[in-house]
């Protein structure tokens, strides 16, 4: 069965469609009017390996805080879909990557109890003209959404761009190694019996 999550999200702010395959093979379609969040958006496809379509319409006018956070909303609502009873997966995953200078950690626990503990002080307030103190309003609003426990580090970096772009890269990983499907798990694993409790 395709483990793949579509969800339509509208608001007076923002505008969103996302369509996530766990499955895929690293495509990636994302617009969402601000350049450097796509850029960072399509590594979660590329070194998850899966295929994520993202289109966002929001009031950049304003700031990107809405797109950037409405955008979190929604792919936590589509892993969410598409995991659907998480039967067979690995539950448990973390990975270290290295860029250049930068050393990113992130953790997941496809547990069904949101959590997100963030510890990473950018040196620069943007990258370009994107808010990095962002980086942990989405990874918030996906992790709650999604219902998973994620935790991320940047153990050291100088530049902000590389620290933003290996957290995003760490966390593909994370939860690649998270969601697989292991042919050894039965069923759930969780010893209540469900993941969603």
């Amino acid at each position: 069965m395709a483990r793949i999550g579509r969800v339509t999200r509208k608001t007076k702010e923002t505008d969103i469609a996302v369509d996530w395959n766990l499955d895929g093979t690293g495509r990636a379609e994302i617009t969402t009017q601000v350049p450097f969040f796509d850029h960072i958006l399509e590594q979660l496809a590329r070194h998850g390996l899966n295929d994520l379509a993202i289109k966002t319409d929001g009031d950049i006018a304003i700031d990107d805080h809405h797109t950037v956070e409405d955008t979190g909303i929604a792919l936590g609502q589509a892993l969410r879909q598409a995991l659907g009873a998480a039967k067979g997966i690995r539950r448990y995953g973390s990975a270290f990557v290295p860029f250049d200078e930068t050393l990113a950690f992130a953790a997941v626990d496809v547990s069904g109890r949101p959590f997100l503990v963030f510890d990473a002080e950018f040196p620069r307030a943007k990258v370009g003209e994107f808010d990095s103190e962002l980086v942990e309003e989405f990874f918030r609003a996906l992790a709650f959404n999604a219902g998973i426990t994620l935790h991320m580090k940047v153990h050291y970096g100088k530049n902000t761009h590389h620290m933003i772009e290996g957290l995003f890269k760490a966390f593909a990983r994370a939860l690649y190694d998270a969601t697989t499907l292991d042919p050894r798990v039965t069923g759930v694993p969780s010893t209540k019996g469900t993941l969603n409790a």
